[in-house]
């Protein structure tokens, strides 16, 4: 990983003598493990990981656990960690993942240091051990239909049945291989499986298939091949070719290890390793499954993959959270051995934290409500001192024009308030931010009877360069100049479900009927402080009372647009604690 990483306090980086074996209590399970080997000098000392993406999608917030995992081991003990893509499957693949994982895990804060590989590298080799498998009595073509396959295999209560090709010699297994891969026969007709157990327990030891032919046009390969090897077969042999020590792998594959470790038993490498499961990321109020992902993306139901309301890192990128908040996410959450759910909130937390020690404060206005101080003179413009960010001294200050006519909020005026209303009223005094106490003298309607001005004055003598506030006044409200801001586009952005579990099977609903309809509003009245017109895409603030926005690609000439990243606090939290939602 890059220095930045190392030296940022949100990333799994701990003092080196942390990395001890004695101190193996005080890490997780998959730590605590790479510390024992290491005192027992297993693997000559050395770790090695690998984070082992398939091309066929954009990585998503549940990856970015992974690959903290796997980058962090690797770099807290001293190994290496290589980005190796799991092209297999060349229907579902394509160059475009291939450069956006890059892209992500580089964004995140990593480096896989020049050790890129694809599973296509090793197609030959692969092809290699399937032939020694057939040599040994350990594979055999089969010639049963995939329905039939099915059907042969049996179920968790009744054992599988064996093939009639099983028992094939070795001599004519390898004549149907050589001629499968020489593409003499059509997709589906032949299959490579290995010979184990069709009685065992685990339905993956049941004679599991190896190969199977598939006449597509490979991302990197081309039309070299018409025969590819399956993920567990490629998984545990790349692992060995590679030297890779430690395989972190997600729950889901934890039935799938006494398979990994045959191929490595069977066929005799050099280079031995173990894999490990962990309990994947399961976030409350989205689906993390690719396949549903896609689907959005397919059926328009979001923009894109980067939609800013899609948990996949591209997503959480454009809508602005930074690699810092999503390092300390995954730290904060851990590494367990059995699933759980992680709330949103946390995600939502992490990132509050990291923002409010990084974005710039600005002002900016919704929904403007135009206000008019009489007894400020037209022709006079003052320029407010504001802080750009109390948390950080280095960031300096900046300047807020101030006239005669300033937009503030909709909603900071009532004619009719509410007893704890405090915000402004006719005959009520507040703070403007950085400027001066206002008070109401009058409201102007249109022909409908809406507000769509009011009427001030302004205490010349009242005059602050903070928002400490005023016996005279109970709120402080934000502002912009009429004169001097300047229009922006904001997408209000929520999350994109409406119940914590989209995906739950018991309901029987399909998840996208879960969609949330109030998941992105688009405000075009919004109005910005000045300084913000030469803001570029990717820039965050916050937005004083608002909340955090981002920049987004969608700006164009004279008209910024901004993605709402999180809200100051967390609003979904108070809405189901009042039974409103």
């Amino acid at each position: 990983m890059d220095a930045s990483t190392k030296n940022d306090k949100n990333s799994r980086n701990p003092e080196p003598d942390r990395m001890e074996a004695g101190n193996a209590a005080a890490l997780d399970f998959i730590r605590a493990i790479v510390a024992e080997d290491m005192k027992n000098n297993k693997n000559g000392g050395r770790v090695a990981t690998r984070f082992p993406p398939e091309p066929n999608g954009y990585l998503h917030i549940g990856h970015a656990k992974a690959i903290c995992i796997d980058f962090g081991i690797a770099g807290e003990f001293g190994g290496a960690c290589n980005l190796r893509f799991d092209d297999t499957n060349p229907t579902k693949e394509d160059v475009e993942y291939v450069e956006s994982i890059q892209e992500d895990v580089h964004w995140l804060g990593f480096d896989w240091e020049g050790r890129l590989y694809f599973a296509s590298d090793y197609f030959e080799r692969l092809y290699e051990y399937a032939v020694k498998l057939i040599r040994l009595g350990k594979a055999y073509v089969d010639s049963l239909s995939a329905d039939e396959i099915r059907d042969h295999r049996g179920t968790l209560t009744l054992p599988g049945r064996e093939s009639p090709y099983r028992n094939r010699s070795a001599e004519e297994n390898l004549e149907l291989f050589k001629r499968m891969r020489a593409g003499e026969f059509e997709d589906g007709t032949h299959v490579l499986r290995a010979k184990i157990d069709m009685a065992s327990p685990n339905l993956n030891m049941r004679d599991p298939t190896l190969y199977r032919i598939r006449r597509a046009t490979h991302h990197r390969t081309g039309d070299a091949w018409c025969i590819y090897p399956m993920y567990d077969f490629a998984h545990s042999l790349s692992d060995s070719i590679e030297g890779i020590t430690h395989s972190i792998c997600t729950l889901e594959f934890e039935d799938h290890r006494p398979l990994y470790d045959w191929f490595q038993e069977v066929l005799q490498v050099e280079s031995r390793s173990q894999q490990i499961e962990f309990a994947r990321l399961n976030l409350n109020y989205t689906v993390m499954s690719k396949r549903k992902l896609l689907e959005l993306v397919q059926k328009g139901l979001v923009s894109g993959w980067d939609d800013p309301r899609m948990p996949t890192l591209c997503g959480l990128r454009r809508r602005g959270y930074t690699p810092e908040s999503i390092r300390s996410f995954c730290d904060r959450i851990g590494v367990a051995k059995r699933d759980n759910v992680v709330d949103v909130a946390l995600l939502e937390h992490s990132l509050r934290e990291d923002l409010n020690l990084r974005a710039q404060r600005a002002m900016s206005v919704l929904r403007p409500l135009r206000l008019v101080i009489d007894n400020f003179p037209e022709d006079r413009t003052e320029e407010m001192q504001a802080v750009n960010n109390p948390e950080d001294a280095s960031a300096g200050t900046r300047i807020l024009p101030f006239s005669r006519e300033l937009f503030i909020e909709q909603e900071d005026f009532l004619e009719n308030p509410p007893k704890k209303f405090f915000r402004l009223a006719p005959g009520r005094t507040v703070r403007l931010r950085y400027a001066y106490l206002v008070t109401c003298t009058d409201v102007v309607k249109n022909d409908k009877g809406e507000i769509v001005e009011i009427h001030c004055l302004y205490d010349p003598e009242s005059l602050t360069g903070d928002c400490a506030g005023s016996p005279k006044a109970k709120a402080t409200l934000h502002w912009v100049s009429a004169q001097h801001s300047v229009p922006a586009e904001v997408r209000l952005y929520d999350r994109l479900f409406s119940v914590e579990n989209p995906v739950d099977e018991k309901e029987g609903k399909d998840f996208k009927a879960y969609l949330n309809p109030n998941s992105l509003e688009i405000i075009r009245s919004c109005r910005i402080e000045p300084g913000l017109a030469k803001a570029k895409a990717g820039e965050r603030f916050q937005f004083e009372r608002l909340g955090y926005f981002c920049v987004d690609p969608d700006s164009r000439p004279g008209v910024l647009v901004f993605n709402r990243t999180v809200t100051l606090r967390d609003a979904w939290a108070r809405i189901v604690r009042s039974g409103s939602h």
